[in-house]
C-alpha cells in the first residue's frame, strides 16, 4: 500500500460548511410525499454502524428515512472519511453519481437503528418520472449537493503537478467537464505539492500524479485510466442493443440525447472527454435564449446532461468511438477501449475543433502555452499577465472577455480587416469599449518564442508591421476542423471533411435534413456540412432530429438483444 500523505496543512473547514447547508440541499419531505414513494421500493432496516453504501459503490439505492438517522461521509484524503451531513426522519439520501450509476463519492451509514424505504436506480428514475413535484425537490437537492462538494472540495481526489503543464491542464479539464470534486496543488509554487511528491516518491519527469483517497495514486494517467479509477466508466453490455447512439455530448448530442431519452428511446451517448464539446470552451454565453445573465458553456453542459440522465440517458466517457461500422445492423460504433456497442440508430454530434498554427514551433508549444479552451482553469494561469487570442468569432470574443477580468491585457488577433462580420454585435461593442483589451486587424502569427514554456509572441500587421509581446499564454480559436476520421468511409463528407445530409449536393431529398447518405445514421451539430455554427441551433438539431429517429426505428424493428456481433450480421 502507498504511503499516505498528510494534506490537513491546507484543509478548510469542509465539514462544518458543508453541514450549513440550506434547505433545499438537505429537505424533509412532507408525510404524503413519503407515502406516494412507498410503492416505487421496499422497506429495510440497518442496525447502527451499518453502511448503507460506501465510498465507490456503484448502482448505489436511493433511501428515504422512515425513522433512526444516517451519517454521510466523505473522503479526507488521508484514507479516512469526514462527516458531512446527517439524514434524519423524512429526509433522503443521494447526489448526482446515484442519479448516473456511477462511483459514489460518499459512503452513508446508520447512526442507530435505522428503517428506511430503498429504490433501485431505475426506481429512482421513475419515481422522478412520475411524481414531478417529488423529483424537482430530489433533483434540486442533488445538485446543489454536488455543487458544495465542489465548492468545498477537500480530500478524495488531489491533483499533484505543474499547473502550466499541458498533462496537469488536461486532468483539471476532464474532472471539470465531468463536474468531479479536486484540488490541485502546484509544484512550481506550493511547498504542500512539494512535500507531496516526496511523500508518494513521484519524480519531477513523471508529474502530475493523482492521488485517490489519500491512497491509490496514479502518474500521469490517461482521461480513460482515470476515469476507470474513480468509477465513472460505464459497465457496456456486449449483447445489448441501443434505440439510439449518440457520438458526442456537445449541445447538438446532449439535445439529442434529452429529447430521444424523454421520449422512452434506449439512448447511449459515446464522449470523449466530457459534456460540453466545443460550447464547453465558452466562458460567458449572453445570448441563449432563456439565460439575459448568460450562462457557462460548461453549466449548460452539465444541466443538459443531468437532464438526460433523469429521463434514463446512459454516459460513456473518456472512452471515445474510433470507428463506425454501417455494414451492419444494428450498426456497430467501435470504442478505443476495446468494447463494441451497437444501436438501430446512430446520431454523429462530435462537433469540429480549433485548428492548429501553421508555423514550425507550434507542436514545440503544445501544453506549454497554447491553449485551445478559455475557462478557468486556464484564466487563473493569466493572472497579471498579458495573454493573445487569435480568432474573430464568437468564441474568441468570449475569451477575450473573459480573460480580460485577469490578465493585465488581452491582444485580440485577427486577420481581417475587423469583427462585424464574423462575431455577435453586443461581442465588438464590449471589445471596443474594453481598455484591457486591444484589437489587432489584418494580423498574423509568425513564430513562437520561448524555452520549455511559450515566453512572447511575434505577429505581422498589414503584412509590414512586426510586433512582439511578452505572452505565455496563446489561446487559438481559429477555423473548424470536423471531427469525422473515425466514421472510416461510412458516411458522404463534403470536400473539406463535413457531413453531407439532407439536400446537400442537389441530391434527391432524403427523409431527414439530418439523414446522411446512410439511412439510420444522422448528423446534427458543427459536424454537418453548412450547419450554423451557434449553440441555439445545434440544440435545435439535436431536439428535431429525434423524429425522424423515430420514423426510421418504426420501419426497422430489431430486438433490443443483438446476441453479440455474430447476431447482429458483423
Amino acid at each position: 500500500m502507498a504511503e499516505r500523505a498528510d494534506f490537513s496543512t491546507i484543509s478548510s473547514p469542509v465539514s462544518a460548511a458543508l453541514r450549513e447547508i440550506p434547505g433545499e440541499a438537505f429537505p424533509r419531505l412532507t408525510s404524503d410525499m413519503v407515502e406516494r414513494i412507498s410503492p416505487f421500493g421496499r422497506r429495510d432496516s440497518f442496525d447502527g454502524g451499518m453502511y448503507l453504501y460506501e465510498v465507490g459503490d456503484r448502482e448505489v439505492d436511493f433511501f428515504v428515512i422512515l425513522n433512526g438517522s444516517v451519517d454521510v461521509f466523505e473522503s479526507d484524503g488521508q484514507g479516512g472519511h469526514k462527516l458531512i451531513a446527517t439524514h434524519r426522519e423524512s429526509q433522503f439520501t443521494g447526489e448526482l453519481h446515484h442519479l448516473s450509476g456511477r462511483a459514489v463519492l460518499v459512503c452513508g451509514r446508520a447512526t442507530v437503528s435505522t428503517s428506511v424505504i430503498r429504490l433501485s436506480r431505475s426506481s429512482l428514475l421513475k419515481l422522478v418520472s412520475a411524481e414531478p413535484d417529488i423529483g424537482e425537490i430530489i433533483l434540486r437537492s442533488f445538485i446543489l449537493r454536488r455543487a458544495r462538494l465542489i465548492e468545498h472540495a477537500e480530500g478524495g481526489t488531489v491533483v499533484v503537478g505543474s499547473c502550466r503543464a499541458g498533462d496537469t491542464v488536461r486532468i483539471q479539464t476532464f474532472l471539470e467537464r465531468n463536474g468531479y470534486p479536486y484540488r490541485c496543488l502546484d509544484t512550481d509554487t506550493d511547498e504542500v505539492a512539494r512535500a507531496a511528491m516526496e511523500s508518494f516518491h513521484a519524480d519531477i519527469d513523471n508529474m502530475p500524479i493523482v492521488v485517490l483517497n489519500g491512497v491509490k495514486v496514479l502518474t500521469r494517467p490517461s482521461n480513460r485510466d482515470l476515469a476507470e479509477a474513480l468509477g465513472i466508466t460505464e459497465r457496456l453490455s456486449p449483447s445489448h442493443s441501443y434505440d439510439v447512439i449518440v457520438v458526442g455530448a456537445g449541445p447538438s448530442g446532449l439535445a439529442a440525447a434529452v429529447y430521444a431519452a424523454s421520449e422512452g428511446l434506449d439512448t447511449l451517448v459515446l464522449e470523449a472527454v466530457g459534456p460540453g464539446g466545443q460550447a464547453s470552451t465558452s466562458s460567458r454565453i449572453e445570448n441563449y435564449l432563456g439565460f439575459p445573465m448568460g450562462i457557462s458553456g460548461q453549466d449548460l453542459a452539465r444541466r443538459a446532461q443531468i437532464q438526460a440522465q433523469k429521463f434514463g440517458a446512459r454516459f460513456v466517457v473518456a472512452d471515445a468511438a474510433c470507428r463506425l461500422d454501417c455494414t451492419c445492423y444494428p450498426f456497430g460504433v467501435h470504442l478505443e477501449g476495446g468494447n463494441v456497442v451497437f444501436g438501430r440508430s446512430v446520431v454523429v454530434a462530435t462537433g469540429a475543433r480549433y485548428r492548429r498554427l501553421d508555423i514550425p514551433e507550434s507542436p514545440r508549444f503544445e501544453g506549454k502555452g497554447i491553449h485551445y479552451a478559455a475557462t478557468s482553469i486556464e484564466a487563473q494561469l493569466c493572472e497579471g499577465t498579458e495573454v493573445a487570442v487569435v480568432g474573430g468569432g464568437n468564441s474568441a470574443g468570449q475569451a477575450a472577455i473573459f480573460l480580460s477580468a485577469q490578465a493585465r491585457h488581452v491582444h485580440l488577433v485577427v486577420r481581417g480587416d475587423g469583427l462585424s462580420d464574423t462575431m455577435s454585435d453586443y461581442l465588438v461593442g464590449r471589445i471596443a469599449l474594453s481598455p484591457r483589451i486591444t484589437l489587432h486587424t489584418r494580423s498574423q502569427i509568425t513564430s513562437l518564442v520561448g524555452e520549455n514554456f511559450l515566453s512572447s509572441v511575434r505577429w505581422t500587421q498589414h503584412g509590414k508591421e512586426e510586433f512582439e509581446q511578452p505572452i505565455s499564454n496563446l489561446f487559438l480559436m481559429i477555423g473548424a476542423i470536423p471531427n469525422t476520421d473515425w466514421l472510416d468511409g461510412c458516411v458522404e463528407l463534403d470536400n473539406r471533411g463535413f457531413i453531407l445530409t439532407g439536400h446537400d449536393n442537389n441530391r434527391v431529398p432524403r427523409s431527414s435534413p439530418y439523414a446522411t447518405s446512410v439511412p439510420g445514421i444522422f448528423a446534427v451539430g458543427d459536424v454537418r456540412a453548412q450547419s450554423v455554427k451557434r449553440v441555439a441551433s445545434s440544440v435545435g438539431e439535436g431536439s428535431v432530429v429525434v423524429h425522424s429517429i423515430h420514423g426510421w426505428l418504426t420501419n426497422n424493428p430489431v430486438s433490443r438483444e443483438t446476441g453479440g456481433r455474430a447476431a447482429a450480421g458483423v
